[in-house]
């Protein structure tokens, strides 16, 4: 009854905040581009969100668990705090810019990069995705929760963190595929971010999780095959 009344409470978050998040991106496109002509913009709204509301209801049906921790923001360390805000500043700003660029006419990005970076984006949320089925215990904070195992397969027996590279190969084709190059300024902090947050994660799981050490000599790549 419990996981029931939960999966309830999970699916109002979902029909509130999923709207709610479509709502404050358009705003932050199509209000600096002046223009609802903006079609890139469209499109990246289309292949970023349908995916969300694929994935979140694959969740609540198979780990809703995961889907209910996942929007958690409480850091512990302090340094990941003040991490956190300023990578949060420079990705807010890196969604204003492409807007402006639209209006200004400041990048010509041909179509066809537009749409390369379009299923970029989707293979980089495709690979989210895979971690999500594969490691139960993936968070926004960084800690390690009673119960958790250390997880080898699936993109795990690749490199140590697939959800990281995943996401920086989003974030690299954000910007090109809403048609601005001045944009990839402000995300490259935020990729910076998500290396540090990288090499972090590695000491408090090495600390707290029995058997990383040991994950990590066998596999030894962080987020880039054969690199890093």
């Amino acid at each position: 009854m419990e996981k029931s009344i939960n999966k309830s409470k999970l699916k109002k978050k979902i029909f509130l905040f999923l709207p709610l998040g479509i709502i404050v991106v358009a705003l932050m496109l199509f209000l600096p581009a002046g223009s609802l002509e903006y079609w890139q913009a469209w499109l990246f709204i289309s292949i970023f969100f349908i995916p969300v509301i694929f994935v979140a209801s694959y969740l609540l049906k198979h780990d809703p668990e995961l889907l209910e921790r996942r929007p958690q923001f409480k850091e512990k360390e302090v340094q990941e705090k003040w991490v956190i805000k300023i990578a949060s500043l420079f990705f807010f700003l890196g969604f204003l810019i492409p807007g402006f660029d639209y209006r200004y006419g400041w990048s010509s990005v041909p179509t066809w990069l537009i749409i390369t970076s379009d299923v970029l984006i989707i293979t980089g949320y495709l690979l989210v995705f895979f971690v999500f089925k594969e490691n139960s215990y993936t968070s926004r904070i960084i800690e390690v929760e009673k119960g958790q195992k250390v997880i080898t397969t699936g993109p795990y027996s690749v490199i140590r963190h697939p959800m990281y590279a995943g996401v920086i190969l989003m974030y690299i084709f954000i910007p090109i595929a809403l048609g601005s190059y001045w944009a990839l300024i402000f995300f490259m902090p935020v990729i910076a971010v998500i290396i540090f947050r990288a090499l972090d994660e590695e000491k408090v799981l090495s600390r707290g999780l029995k058997g990383y050490k040991e994950y990590c000599t066998k596999v030894k790549y962080r987020i880039i095959p054969g690199i890093w």
